[in-house]
């Protein structure tokens, strides 16, 4: 067996994870009978036709049914490809086409998924010629898993969408592997470091950082669904305050819902002294959300130092760069004077460059595309060319420092204001840090309408005395744009399925129907969509 699947030889009958319970509880599953359940898939795979090469599609909600799918499909020598269920959508015909743009990108031998996701998901893999099997009814046990070679592809990742349709990246084992060891190496993980996550299963973070580098390593693990962090984060909180976890991993909408969610008599008794790590990525992140979460959790032992801004993406597996342990992140001045939060040094393996328009390394401190290389850059995109001599043009935006990562947002959500450019999250930045509204709350688009700039703010559910001050603090950034301010309600911006906003798609939606901008920079009313 592969270092991946080496646990699965000798399972220790001492760890495990344990699943939430809709009642409140937890589903405890050692990882021995983990093992019987992922031979078992694996068998079951096997018999209905699933050969080593082959690619087998799991839509699986958080839960034993994943982790013994996952890893009964690499036993059977095939490539594991997860997708997110109808659930992360609200929307069921994005969802279709989300679904079938997948399908027809990974062409599976079949997809498992199970009863929650089955109606839609049967219905589009019909259409694509696609068998599924309901993840029930795999055998449980196996006393023999197939001694396939494993396939040279571990993973078929589909990216979040944050900049157009989903793409499947192509991760071999050897980067899956190289990434996985680079995120143990930087926390010190070992088996008596429990993780605890509540992040989709499906996306690169909670699925490479947050399960297979502590089911590798032979760590517990406490999982959660992402509805139940939403709707009690303190039950996330008390694995570690009250269960001893010791890692995790949020982007920092996770940490701007906790912040905003709990208070702090919920958290009595709670003692956060050995929570060694939590890793923050996928967005760029605010520093007052850091500090506000910091704040509410250091009277309960949570060290300021334990927060990990890092900075990743499926194209590279997961992890690039991140802060070391013990050391404390630091914020900078960004090209706009908007504070900008250092994302640590490259992990072992990982290389990092900044570059001009003309692919030429610029000078520390100096805006650029980030580049990425190094022993966790995947093959390519599914259908697609392998990436050029194994670097990751990433399209995000910013710059090194002291060998330090700084970044800015997307290259394509930006606009250039009198010879400097200026990012969508940083007009998101200055109105977040200003008015005090949440992250996850506001989503800005740049663009130019008739040769003008335009910005549009998208707030849920506002408070009224932010609207009127909104087009003079974004005038302070993008001089003379025209500011459209777009009250939609709650949860009603488009986002990918790791949360962040789906700016290119608001834009479109402003072409299609904003009225001409103006000079008073209008706010305007419009129903939200998602």
């Amino acid at each position: 067996m592969t270092g991946l699947l080496s646990w699965l030889a000798a399972p220790r009958a001492d760890r495990g994870i344990r699943f939430s319970r809709p009642d409140g509880g937890w589903d405890p599953w050692p990882y021995p009978k983990l093992a019987g359940l992922a031979r078992g898939h694996a068998a079951g795979l096997t018999a209905r036709g699933v050969r080593p090469g082959d690619v087998v599609g799991l839509v699986l909600a958080t839960g034993p049914g994943f982790v013994g799918t996952l890893f009964g499909t690499l036993l059977a020598g095939a490539t594991a490809s997860p997708l997110a269920p109808p659930a992360t959508f609200d929307d069921p015909e994005r969802y279709a086409q989300h679904l079938a743009t997948a399908l027809a990108a990974m062409r599976p031998r079949l997809v498992v998924v199970d009863p929650g996701s089955a109606p839609s998901v049967t219905q589009a893999a019909a259409r694509a010629g696609v068998p599924t099997i309901d993840v029930g009814e795999l055998p449980g046990e196996a006393a023999e898993a197939p001694r396939a070679d494993p396939a040279r592809l571990a993973l078929l990742q589909f990216t979040s969408g944050t900049t157009g349709a989903v793409r499947g990246v192509r991760v071999p084992y050897a980067a899956l592997e190289a990434n996985v060891g680079a995120i143990r190496d930087w926390l010190e993980l070992t088996p008596d470091d429990p993780t605890a996550s509540w992040l989709p299963v499906h996306h690169d973070m909670g699925l490479v950082g947050c399960l297979l580098a502590p089911v590798v390593t032979g760590a517990d693990l406490w999982l959660l669904t992402p509805a139940e962090f939403v709707r009690r984060p303190t039950r996330y909180l008390e694995c570690f305050g009250r269960h001893g976890a010791r890692l995790t991993a949020m982007p920092g909408f996770g940490l701007a819902h906790v912040v905003r969610r709990v208070r702090p008599e919920q958290l009595a008794g709670l003692d956060f002294a050995r929570w060694r790590a939590v890793i923050v990525g996928a967005e760029r992140i605010q520093p007052s959300t850091l500090e506000r979460f910091a704040g509410l959790l250091a009277p309960y032992g949570l060290r300021r130092e334990a927060l990990l801004p890092a900075y990743g993406l499926a194209e590279a597996t997961l992890a690039v760069t991140g802060l070391p342990l013990r050391t404390g992140w630091r914020q900078v001045p960004g090209p706009d004077g908007v504070p900008v939060v250092g994302c640590g040094g490259p992990l072992a393996g990982a290389r990092v460059t900044v570059t001009d328009d003309d692919a030429r390394p610029v000078d520390d401190g100096v805006v650029g595309e980030i580049v990425v290389g190094g022993t966790g850059v995947t093959d390519g995109y599914a259908g697609g060319a392998a990436f050029r001599d194994g670097t990751v043009r990433t399209g995000d935006a910013g710059f090194v420092r002291d060998g330090e990562l700084f970044v800015l947002g997307r290259l394509g959500d930006s606009l250039k204001v009198r010879g400097r450019a200026v990012f969508a999250e940083d007009v998101d930045a200055l109105l977040g840090a200003t008015l005090d509204a949440p992250p996850g709350r506001l989503a800005t688009v740049l663009g130019l309408l008739a040769g003008a700039p335009t910005v549009v703010v998208h707030l849920e559910h506002p408070r009224p005395e932010w609207l009127p001050r909104i087009p003079g603090l974004v005038r302070s950034l993008v001089p003379e744009a025209a500011v459209h301010v777009v009250p939609v309600p709650a949860g009603t911006v488009p986002r990918t399925t790791s949360g962040k906003p789906r700016r290119r798609l608001l834009w479109r939606r402003h072409l299609a129907d904003a009225a001409p901008p103006g000079p008073a920079g209008p706010v305007r009313a419009r129903r939200g969509s998602g």
